[in-house]
């Protein structure tokens, strides 16, 4: 007796234990990410720079200054300011030297004194600037001012080769390059992060859904009032006046974990490329979906008419054309209600349809108003 009550007992405790199991399995996020990762603080960004330069020391593969003479007015320019001056008869002919634009991205809260890299490109006829020392350039932001200096060695990715007899091999573009660390700061931004009032958080992907459950996070974690969503795209959050206590603060609040809403059911289609990509989310009415390509080929086959002998006839070209049309394909298939992206996929390849073939597919169904998801084509 004693056997079979501990046996229900233990029978007991394992489907309360099985049951505890599963709530919790049920209970637990599918999905969450850190509000880093899912938002913004407004007014913390990149700015962009770019200048004019010159890109010495190539091993004769710059600029034709035939063909590109602002190059050589560049150099004359630069070499008047070390007292040198060209006399206005001479035009130099430069095979070592490029004309280039350098561009970077100023980091948020970048001071005086910290580096930067930059991109060199060349903006002539130069067929390589591999090996070249970009020379002293100054890197203005959309306002005019000066905020880096750049200048450095350029390193390219690409490599180019050409024979006398007109031959030539290329991979990767060598017309451009990197600078690690090429660029000092000189000017910082300002930042409105260091000054009083609330901060706005700009979600990356705008969801009511999403911003909501951001503003519980935060109100949950510090107090009711503390975040409120301003709208589907925006999160208003309290914070110290206090600089020091702000960043720690913020850094807080970007390591809270949020379950971010679902993904709107979208088709993106890329037409230039063939690249098709559906969301998970995307679902299909009853359709029946037959798609064929026509194929017309048409031949020349000109033949040549030859008069009779001793007669005054001329020899003419006559034109023989064959034209044939065939239709390939006319594969049917039908999606049942509610089919998934799995379904859709899986009926797709059964047919042998390319990826051209999926997208004139998808947006029959969409005008059909079988699709609903939104299709967008880029």
């Amino acid at each position: 007796m004693l056997e079979r009550a501990a046996h229900r007992v233990l029978g007991v405790l394992r489907g309360v234990l099985i049951v505890l199991c599963a709530c919790l399995s049920v209970n637990q996020p599918v999905h969450a990410d850190k509000i880093r990762d899912l938002a913004q603080v407004a007014g913390v960004r990149s700015n962009q720079l770019i200048g004019y330069g010159l890109v010495v020391g190539l091993d004769g593969s710059g600029d034709q200054t035939t063909q590109a003479p602002f190059t050589t007015q560049s150099l004359e320019n630069m070499l008047v300011q070390f007292g040198i001056t060209v006399p206005a008869s001479v035009r130099p002919q430069l095979k070592n030297a490029a004309a280039v634009t350098v561009t970077a991205q100023l980091p948020p809260f970048a001071k005086p004194g910290q580096n930067i890299d930059i991109t060199v490109a060349s903006i002539g006829n130069a067929k390589s600037i591999r090996g070249g020392e970009l020379l002293m350039t100054p890197l203005r932001g959309a306002d005019g001012n000066v905020y880096a200096m750049a200048q450095g060695s350029v390193v390219v990715g690409g490599v180019s080769a050409q024979g006398k007899s007109g031959s030539s091999v290329q991979v990767n573009i060598s017309a451009s390059g990197r600078v690690p660390n090429g660029a000092t700061v000189e000017r910082a931004v300002a930042s409105t992060f260091s000054n009083g009032g609330d901060l706005m958080l700009n979600l990356n992907t705008a969801d009511f859904t999403t911003a909501t459950r951001i503003a519980d996070a935060i109100n949950r974690s510090y107090g009711a009032g503390t975040a409120s969503a301003v709208d589907g795209g925006s999160v208003s959050v309290r914070g110290p006046v206090d600089p020091s206590q702000r960043v720690a603060w913020m850094g807080a609040i970007q390591g809270l974990e949020v379950t971010p809403g679902d993904a709107p059911a979208r088709v993106v289609v890329n037409s230039r490329t063939g690249t098709v990509v559906i969301g998970s989310e995307v679902r299909v009415t009853p359709a029946a979906v037959a798609h064929g390509s026509i194929q017309v080929t048409i031949t020349e086959q000109p033949q040549v008419s030859q008069p009779g002998p001793f007669s005054k006839g001329q020899t003419q070209v006559v034109q023989n054309s064959d034209v044939q049309v065939s239709e390939d394909g006319g594969h049917m298939f039908k999606f049942g209600p509610g089919t998934s992206l799995d379904t859709i996929v899986r009926a797709v390849n059964q047919v042998g349809a390319s990826p051209s073939d999926l997208i004139s597919i998808l947006q029959a169904l969409k005008q059909a108003g079988a699709l609903h998801a939104e299709l967008v084509v880029i």
